[in-house]
């Protein structure tokens, strides 16, 4: 049976919007974007790597299974996470959705689908961005993967959690000061 590992990149005021790149997502008037960029290091990316090596399929919003299926299938630089995205299967979430263009995807209609295809698979299933999913996903997850960066930017979207307490249970400091920590629920 499959884990269920949200994986968000967050700023010390809990930003989670338009990590990767300037123009990820600017809803709302949001102009910081790729804010993530400066702090990538060997250390970040030998843990994104290893957490890679574990996903059994991805599991996406709307929106952001169609930002990563405009990017990603078209990065030609070698990149091995470009691979791995691609070749993974992924879920999307959707009740307007009807085209899932990028390869091995797959329409997850409701939340209510989400016990049996936790069943189905073995390893993790990851969740990437997606706020508004995350948001509503409540006690299926089982681990919250936090890079938590030092930075503040005092606007943009947050990530909302599920009311609760959670154990540290793993933790990592990259040589740019960023903190990725592995929480579990304690209580809900």
């Amino acid at each position: 049976m499959a884990e269920l590992v949200v994986f968000e990149h967050v700023t010390l005021d809990g930003v989670m919007q338009a990590p990767g790149r300037p123009d990820e997502d600017r809803r709302d008037g949001f102009t910081a974007g790729g804010w993530a960029a400066p702090y990538m290091d060997s250390v970040a990316m030998a843990q994104a790597g290893k957490s890679m090596a574990t996903s059994a399929a991805m599991l996406f919003g709307r929106r952001t299974y169609q930002d990563f299926h405009g990017y990603w299938p078209k990065q030609t630089d070698g990149n091995p996470f470009t691979a791995a995205l691609n070749a993974a299967p992924k879920y999307v979430v959707s009740t307007t959705l009807t085209d899932l263009p990028w390869e091995n995807s797959a329409l997850l209609p409701s939340l209510d689908a989400l016990p049996a295809l936790k069943a189905r698979l073995t390893g993790d299933l990851v969740v990437l961005g997606s706020g508004e999913l995350v948001a509503s996903l409540g006690t299926h997850v089982d681990r919250y993967v936090l890079s938590t960066y030092p930075l503040a930017l005092g606007h943009g979207r947050r990530l909302r959690l599920p009311p609760g307490e959670f154990e540290l249970t793993e933790s990592v400091t990259t040589g740019t000061g960023v903190v990725i920590g592995t929480y579990v629920r304690t209580t809900s």
